[in-house]
C-alpha cells in the first residue's frame, strides 16, 4: 500500500471519529469529503467528483462505495478492505447501492451523520441521497466532525507540512529570479510549479494566482499569459504542497519605479500581518486575529481597500480550492489551538489608484507564539 501514514495513526483518527459521533449521537457517518476520506484511511483519488461514499461506523466499522476506476486506487492507497463497487450505466442509482451496504451493515433505523458540506455530494446526489434513505434511517448534518479532528496536525502531519513550507519558499525564490520588466508570466508561473514537482511537491488544491497590471488587483486566477511592462506590478499566491498538505504564501511584486503609496501599502500589510500573526495563541478565538488586521489597516487608512476575511487553515485539502476549516473573519469562535496551521494574508487593493499589495504567509500555533514556517523575508521585493 501506498500509505502515507502509519496504520496505528489512521487507526487512532479513525477511534477519535468515532467518540466524536457517540458524543453527537451519531451511529455512523457518511463521508463525501476526500479530505476526510484520506485522513482517516489513507485513500487518495480525485474520484470523488462521482458519487462515492465512505461509511464510518462509530464501532469502527468501515466500507467504501465507489466506481471501478477507484477500486485499485482504494486498495492500494488505503487500509479500506470493504470496497463495494456501484456499475455506471442510464438507470445507475448509486444512492439506492448505498441503502443497501448501510442494510448489509446494520445501519437499518439508525442516525448516521453526513457530510453535506462536500465538493463530492452534489445539491442534486444530496437529494437522491435523502430520497434513498427516507424511512430507512434519520439523518443529520455532520460536516464539520471530522474538520475539526483534522485542524489539529500530529508531528507526522507537521512534517508534511513543513516540507510544503520548503517548496513554497523554493517557488518564491524562482518568482524573484524572473520577475522583471519583459519577463513573461508563464515563465514565473512554470518555475515556480516546477520547482514544487523538482521538489516532489504535488498538484495544489487550486490554481496559483498570478497577475499583472490591472490583474494585479484580483486574488483569482484567470485565463491569459502577459509580459511584464517596464513600469508594472505583480500579484502572487501559490502554495508548496506534499501529500496534500499545503503552505501558502502571497505576495505583491512592484516592477521599476515603485510609487510611494505603494511602498506605504506593503509597510502597512506588513505591521498587519505581524498583528494577526500575535494573535494565533492558544486558547484566543481566531476572529481577534482578524481583528487585529482590520486595527491595523483602518488606522492607516485602508478600510475600503482590505477584504472581510485574512486567512485560513490549511491542510490535506483536494481541488477545487486549497482553503480549509476554519476561517479568520470577525467574530468567529473558534479557538486557535497548539497545532493548527493558519495562512495570513494582508491583501490592500487600491481601485482608485491601481495599485495592489498583498503579504502572506503560513505559521504554527505553538504553545506560545505563532511560528512562521516560511524562511522568507517580508521585505519589499522588486523587479
Amino acid at each position: 500500500m501506498a500509505l502515507h501514514f502509519e496504520t496505528a495513526e489512521l487507526a487512532e483518527r479513525r477511534s477519535r471519529a468515532g467518540a466524536a459521533m457517540a458524543e453527537a449521537g451519531l451511529d455512523g457517518l457518511l463521508c463525501f469529503r476526500q479530505e476526510s476520506m484520506f485522513y482517516l484511511t489513507g485513500y487518495d483519488t480525485f474520484g470523488y467528483v462521482f458519487f462515492q461514499c465512505l461509511v464510518l461506523g462509530a464501532d469502527g466499522r468501515m466500507a467504501l462505495l465507489t466506481r471501478s476506476a477507484d477500486l485499485r486506487q482504494a486498495q492500494q492507497t488505503s487500509v479500506i478492505e470493504d470496497i463495494r463497487i456501484w456499475v455506471d450505466g442510464p438507470d445507475a442509482q448509486p444512492a439506492r447501492e448505498l441503502r443497501d451496504l448501510l442494510d448489509s451493515m446494520g445501519f437499518a433505523g439508525k442516525r448516521l451523520g453526513v457530510e453535506y458540506e462536500a465538493y463530492g455530494l452534489t445539491a442534486r446526489n444530496g437529494k437522491r441521497l435523502e430520497a434513498a434513505l427516507e424511512g430507512f434511517c434519520s439523518l443529520a448534518d455532520a460536516s464539520e466532525l471530522v474538520s475539526r479532528l483534522r485542524v489539529i496536525k500530529s508531528p507526522a502531519e507537521l512534517a508534511y507540512v513543513r516540507r510544503a513550507a520548503e517548496l513554497a519558499d523554493d517557488a518564491w525564490d524562482e518568482a524573484c529570479r524572473l520577475a522583471a520588466p519583459g519577463a513573461f508570466e508563464g515563465d514565473i508561473l512554470a518555475a515556480m510549479q516546477g520547482a514544487v514537482f523538482k521538489g516532489g511537491g504535488d498538484d495544489p488544491g487550486n490554481e496559483y494566482v498570478i497577475g499583472s497590471g490591472p490583474g494585479a488587483l484580483l486574488c483569482r486566477y484567470t485565463t491569459g499569459r502577459r509580459h511584464l511592462d517596464e513600469d508594472d506590478q505583480l500579484t502572487l499566491e501559490w502554495a508548496g504542497a506534499y501529500r496534500h498538505y499545503h503552505a501558502a504564501m502571497m505576495r505583491t511584486i512592484p516592477v521599476g519605479p515603485v510609487p510611494a503609496r505603494q511602498r506605504e501599502m506593503h509597510a502597512v500589510a506588513r505591521d498587519a500581518l505581524l498583528a494577526v500573526e500575535a494573535k494565533l495563541t492558544p486558547g484566543r478565538p481566531i476572529g481577534e486575529a482578524f481583528d487585529a488586521h482590520a486595527t491595523v489597516l483602518d488606522a492607516a487608512g485602508y478600510q475600503a481597500h482590505r477584504l472581510n476575511a485574512c486567512g485560513y487553515s490549511l491542510g490535506t485539502t483536494y481541488a477545487p480550492n486549497w482553503m480549509d476549516w476554519p476561517m479568520l473573519y470577525h467574530g468567529n469562535p473558534v479557538e486557535a489551538a497548539p497545532g493548527m496551521v493558519f495562512f495570513c494574508h494582508m491583501i490592500i487593493f487600491d481601485s482608485e489608484r491601481g495599485l495592489a499589495m498583498t503579504l502572506g504567509r503560513t505559521s504554527l500555533v505553538t504553545e506560545g507564539a505563532a511560528e512562521p514556517l516560511s524562511r522568507a523575508s517580508l521585505d519589499l521585493v522588486t523587479g
